[in-house]
């Protein structure tokens, strides 16, 4: 397994009240919501690998570090870029950030890590267990 670094992935959001920081719990307001915007920021750097694993991989995130620097309101378009800066055996580092028509919202970095699907789904701790 060897993913190019570079590769990019886009992924866009038009906000709305499901989206907001009030519908999910993390604030009171009614603006784009940081786990929204760091699970929009996944989807961009999934969007960066897609296709390029057998079915029996898939990544899973490992570590975020986003700053969320200005808000978003609803009916505002989000666009989250990722690019892959590195790998460094199974993990993938992604440089991402997001906009919206005022400019940068959001930036930082995401890990990601390359894992067997059925080994991983072994080690999940089932409700009967």
């Amino acid at each position: 397994m060897q993913v190019e670094s570079g590769a990019r992935g886009e992924a866009r959001l038009v906000v709305s009240d499901q989206d907001t920081a009030a519908a999910l719990g993390s604030g009171d307001v009614p603006v784009l919501a940081t786990p929204r915007l760091i699970a929009l920021c996944e989807r961009a750097c999934l969007a960066a690998i897609v296709g390029r694993f057998p079915p029996e991989q898939t990544t899973v995130g490992m570590r975020v570090q986003v700053d969320h620097m200005q808000p978003t309101g609803i009916g505002s378009e989000v666009v989250a870029e990722a690019v892959l800066e590195k790998t460094e055996g199974r993990r993938l580092m992604f440089h991402v950030s997001a906009s919206d028509r005022a400019g940068l919202i959001a930036t930082g970095r995401i890990t990601r890590v390359v894992v067997d699907r059925d080994r991983f789904l072994e080690k999940v701790c089932s409700p009967e267990t």
